[in-house]
């Protein structure tokens, strides 16, 4: 739902450092006016809407189909197997998969996501479209001249577009965000991407320490997408994507699903991978999962003055409630069915 004016009380995870403390949460004008303490329960939970920091939801008309080959054969512009499915789909069959997509993703708590939307103009439009009446927004980086009408421009690689220079150039004159798939399948497009200084840069699986340190201190966001590198290929460890080390160095980490063709857009399961594959601590994989919603100007953690975009959820409806550890719990197995009430201003 969208609130105007309520009051919701629970046991929270309270600003960017996810503190757990027992709050009622009061909502004036869709906005978090005032959080108050108040005596101790263990229900409901209450936790910040998510935000999947990469998407390409038109994939959704090519869901599981058999595909096999490299990530050149399957995903690579112009000619890859889901540009020629997308080539191929007629626009009000694509509006209606991506609709589909969207709602499966209102319903698991995801408030937003930042897409890819291939075929220029006509395949923003498509996005607009399906987005209509949903509380899931899609920020849309368009390609192949979609991002004159979108709000920012997708680069599948450094190496892939040409005359990427005037091509960014546009984009910055327009006052687009500029975001770069980088380090999928080696380093050697990463540092290029990076001399854009672009908003945005996915993957890094193959990022150097050197150029993790570079997105570190030029701010520059990586949004990884670990089930959809397992999927395709292009890792079987948990060195890569090398996300202890993107910690380490500083980098600023949010979380994607990637192709809708081979990974269901479910930041829960996505998660619950993470968690189980690279062992980083629940609290900072929790925070991948919210923290993209910087992109669209504003952050979703549950604080003052921020817009109100939170999950409640009610552990007692299942095995939950026997939780020692609410964040960890959250991370590893809560699920869209957890939640009863979404209450989304974002």
């Amino acid at each position: 739902m969208t609130a105007g004016d309520c009051v919701i009380e629970g046991r929270a995870l309270i600003g960017e450092d996810l503190e757990v403390r027992d709050v009622a949460i009061v909502v004036e004008r869709g906005r978090i006016h005032r959080i108050e303490d108040i005596a101790p329960r263990s229900a409901p939970w209450i936790c910040p809407a998510l935000f999947n920091a990469h998407t390409h939801l038109g994939d959704s008309v090519a869901m599981d189909i058999r595909a096999e080959g490299s990530l050149d054969k399957l995903v690579t512009p112009p000619d890859g197997l889901k540009h020629r499915i997308l080539a191929e789909t007629p626009p009000h069959e694509l509006t209606r998969a991506m609709r589909a997509t969207l709602r499966f993703m209102e319903q698991a708590g995801t408030a937003g996501c930042a897409d890819f939307r291939e075929g220029g103009l006509a395949g923003v439009s498509a996005l607009r479209s399906a987005a209509q009446g949903f509380s899931c927004r899609p920020l849309i980086f368009g390609r192949e001249g979609g991002e004159a009408d979108a709000d920012g421009i997708g680069i599948s690689s450094a190496r892939d577009v040409p005359d990427l220079e005037q091509v960014i150039s546009r984009s910055r004159d327009m006052g687009r965000m500029i975001a770069f798939h980088a380090g999928e399948r080696d380093r050697f497009d990463v540092d290029r991407a990076l001399s854009f200084e672009p908003d945005l840069i996915v993957h890094c699986t193959y990022a150097t320490p050197g150029q993790l340190r570079r997105c570190a201190e030029e701010e520059v966001p990586i949004a990884v997408c670990a089930r959809s590198n397992w999927t395709l290929g292009v890792t079987d460890s948990a060195g890569r994507p090398p996300l202890a080390e993107m910690l380490e160095a500083g980098c600023r980490i949010y979380l994607g699903t990637d192709n809708c063709m081979f990974v269901q857009p479910d930041l829960w399961r996505e998660m619950s991978f993470v968690s189980t594959v690279y062992r980083i601590p629940p609290a900072r994989i929790f925070r991948a999962a919210v923290e993209g919603s910087l992109l669209t100007g504003n952050t979703w953690f549950i604080s003052e003055g921020s817009p109100a975009s939170f999950l409640v959820i009610q552990p007692d409806d299942s095995n939950l409630w026997l939780s020692r550890d609410m964040v960890r719990t959250l991370v590893t197995r809560a699920e869209a069915l957890n939640i009863v009430t979404k209450v989304i201003n974002s």
